[in-house]
């Protein structure tokens, strides 16, 4: 059952999003603007118009809906991944969630007490102020790229509907190291985790 959802793990998932994004290579830098989802259950802040791409992950004999919009602005990949639960799934959640996380932490070579963290809180739609933490994992080079990411899940749970699991990340690849969580405490990524607003 591992491997059948690993095959969707972060190496499969970055080429996915360089293939989608190498026709948006040129897109303004830094065009801020509200993108809102009813379907998926948040509005979001992005920096350029993202693109849209719906899968399916199957896990456990069943079919888990995924739901991705990211957009690429020069070395940064920023992206919201939305992956459903109906109401008879909702059993699967801890494991798929912990899974997801595992499969990014094992490709930085760390765990979820070993990560650098930040403990965080976010704003649902309503208002509601509610905490999360933030994870800035340093992926071991290649020797031509160096890549980072900043990472959020959270999980909403709607007992009579289901629940969804949302990651937000920023992926950044360029020839240089960098010193990710000094990095992504710049202004501009710091827009994009503050002002995603799940319902």
């Amino acid at each position: 059952m591992r491997r059948v959802l690993s095959s969707y793990s972060f190496s499969k998932t970055l080429a996915l999003l360089i293939t989608a994004f190498l026709i948006t290579a040129c897109s303004p830098k830094l065009d801020w603007r509200t993108v809102q989802s009813p379907q998926e259950g948040y509005t979001a802040l992005f920096p350029g118009k993202p693109e849209k791409i719906d899968r399916v992950l199957p896990y456990q004999d069943q079919k888990i809906a995924q739901v991705l919009e990211a957009v690429k602005i020069d070395d940064d990949i920023y992206s919201v991944s939305s992956t459903y639960l109906n109401k008879e799934q909702l059993p699967l959640l801890p494991k798929l969630i912990e899974q997801i996380q595992s499969n990014l932490f094992n490709r930085a070579s760390v765990n979820a007490e070993s990560a650098a963290s930040a403990d965080v809180v976010y704003q649902t739609a309503a208002r509601q102020r509610a905490a999360a933490k933030d994870y800035f994992l340093e992926f071991p080079s290649t020797g031509a790229v160096e890549t980072a990411m900043r990472v959020r899940w959270i999980v909403r749970v709607r007992p009579d509907s289901g629940a969804w699991i949302y990651q937000l990340s920023v992926l950044h690849t360029a020839p240089a190291r960098v010193d990710a969580k000094k990095f992504f405490a710049e202004e501009a990524y710091a827009n994009f985790f503050d002002e995603f607003r799940p319902e």
